[in-house]
């Protein structure tokens, strides 16, 4: 009896092991899923790099964490999966500075006229100490963490039917672009009157003249067909578009740290790589542009700098500027 006692206490012994060890197993083979989700379209070159994203956390966390990417609006507008993010749902969001501006002011500083020339300065400005204090802000008191602020979508130039040299030649044009404030305000001070609307009824307003043009990237303006309705683009290079992607730190906060360094590691690498290619398309969509029709005026830079002074002391972002500057060497 004691004999058989024993195998039968030996053969519990043995299945309580190995259930323990297959928990622990599925417990280490728990998988994350994101959802990415963005206003633009599937061809846009940004989408590519979500894809590409997406691949490579995959790759180096064996499946363990898996984002899925959704183009076009599918999961809602910008400010719908902002919300979600919020409250913890598994979503990320590409959003820009005036978004971010709304949580905290000194963020928006990026989406700011001339702050930058080009994407070097773009990155030097998102990565200085500053800067990254926001960052730390939005965490700490909006709940948001942002996973990196390189991507970028390049120059915005101002598309109309005349030309447009100096600043002058944008008073009275009616110009769309979108409604926060660091945007308007800003497109104002260039001379123009500043238009709030959603980017795909800007090709109707338009036609309908509800609108004289409208001030965009080329990946958009391309994609929108609207060299068939405007005649210039006007290259002032006013605003550097810088993006950054978000989620909610109630979710990244369920993430082991090791998926959680993968998750921003991979976003950051990639936002990288993908500026160079934003660039290239940018140049090809420009050629296209002009195969179409379309003019390129090259205006007068300068004018519009000293124009967009004006904005920096409405916003109350001049100091701020400074300081930043100062942190990056940049005069």
């Amino acid at each position: 009896m004691k004999k058989i006692l024993g195998v039968i206490l030996i053969s519990l012994i043995v299945t309580a092991f190995i259930s323990f060890s297959s928990g622990m197993s599925i417990a280490k083979e728990k998988t994350y899923l994101l959802k990415m989700s963005t206003q633009l379209n599937e061809s846009h070159p940004m989408v590519e790099g979500f894809k590409e994203w997406a691949k490579r956390v995959k790759e180096k966390t064996n499946g363990r964490l898996v984002i899925e990417v959704y183009p076009s609006a599918q999961l809602g507008s910008d400010e719908d999966v902002i919300e979600q993010a919020l409250v913890g749902v598994n979503v990320a969001v590409l959003t820009d500075g005036g978004r971010m501006a709304n949580y905290v002011k000194g963020i928006g500083i990026i989406g700011m006229p001339y702050i930058a020339d080009n994407y070097d300065e773009v990155r030097a400005i998102t990565e200085s100490p500053t800067f990254q204090s926001f960052f730390e802000e939005l965490e700490k008191e909006n709940d948001i963490k942002v996973l990196s602020f390189n991507w970028y979508d390049g120059a915005r130039h101002f598309l109309t039917n005349k030309p447009v040299r100096t600043p002058q030649d944008l008073k009275g044009l009616r110009i769309r672009t979108p409604g926060a404030p660091v945007w308007s305000k800003s497109v104002e001070s260039l001379g123009a009157t500043p238009v709030a609307m959603s980017w795909p009824d800007t090709y109707n307003a338009v036609q309908i003249k509800a609108i004289d043009g409208c001030e965009a990237q080329h990946t958009a303006s391309y994609g929108l067909r609207l060299y068939e309705v405007l005649k210039y683009i006007n290259k002032t290079r006013h605003f550097q578009l810088a993006n950054g992607i978000i989620v909610g730190t109630k979710w990244f906060n369920t993430l082991p740290s090791d998926l959680q360094t993968v998750l921003v590691n991979e976003c950051k690498a990639v936002g990288r790589e993908n500026a160079a290619l934003v660039a290239k398309v940018t140049d090809d969509y420009e050629r296209k542009m002009v195969e179409h029709g379309m003019q390129v005026i090259e205006p007068d830079i300068k004018a519009f700098k000293l124009a967009a002074e004006s904005a920096y002391k409405v916003l109350g972002y001049t100091e701020l500027r400074n300081k930043i500057y100062s942190e990056i060497g940049k005069k």
